[in-house]
């Protein structure tokens, strides 16, 4: 049966470069290839998301719906990749900020300003020129996708959508029609920002359960740990 939006799909996946340069995969072999000489290399693990929702790339999601299990090549141009390069993203930065920050420029360099990721192009005269464009803008990309199975239990949809929003594992206790999440204090009002995302995707109500002040710092001692 086609999949429609809100099925959720386990992937494998390669997103390359027309020259076959991989920049992104969930497959062992492609991930030794990206981070080839990397002390920690990056964990080939299994990739479940729900289509229609921004949780992989949008134009492998929109390429994906009303399709069925399977591989498949999606060529992308940059209007539907990463959007082409736009010169008004390459600015001009005084290099007293950089020394003000005990920063070398160097040509090549990735700094973050204010959570935009840029990068160095040349460094002069007291002037730096950073480009703060996306690596792959202007770039045709292809991503290669082998769907292999359609996701229907409800435990493997609610990890994968909380492992999608907040990076990490959190409790969670289902009753009926509700989902109740456990979480520090601090999150509560961040995590009801997704109620009616919950509701869409998982038809769950979400409610917030908050944790004791010494579940929590059970917690940070545990990750600490590990």
């Amino acid at each position: 049966m086609p999949f429609q939006k809100n099925d959720f799909i386990e992937v494998q996946f390669t997103g390359k470069l027309r020259d076959g340069g991989v920049f992104d995969s969930n497959i062992k072999e492609d991930l030794e290839k990206l981070h080839h000489g990397h002390d920690n290399p990056i964990e080939a693990k299994p990739f479940i998301f729900a289509l229609g929702h921004g949780m992989f790339f949008k134009g492998v999601e929109d390429f994906l719906i009303g399709k069925d299990i399977g591989k498949y090549e999606i060529s992308l141009d940059p209007e539907n990749a990463f959007g082409p390069r736009d010169t008004k993203l390459v600015q001009v930065i005084p290099l007293k900020i950089f020394i003000q920050q005990n920063l070398n420029p160097v040509p090549g360099a990735v700094f973050n300003f204010d959570n935009r990721v840029g990068k160095v192009i040349t460094s002069s005269g007291g002037r730096v020129i950073v480009d703060f464009n996306n690596p792959l803008a202007g770039k045709h990309v292809v991503y290669n996708v082998k769907v292999l199975r359609k996701v229907t239990d409800l435990n493997e949809k609610i990890k994968a959508f909380n492992d999608f929003l907040f990076r990490r594992e959190i409790k969670y206790d289902i009753y009926g029609k509700k989902i109740t999440l456990e979480v520090e204090p601090e999150l509560e009002k961040f995590i009801v920002l997704f109620k009616d995302k919950y509701r869409e995707i998982l038809d769950l109500d979400l409610e917030v359960k908050l944790l004791a002040v010494k579940e929590v710092k059970e917690i940070k001692v545990e990750e600490t740990a590990q």
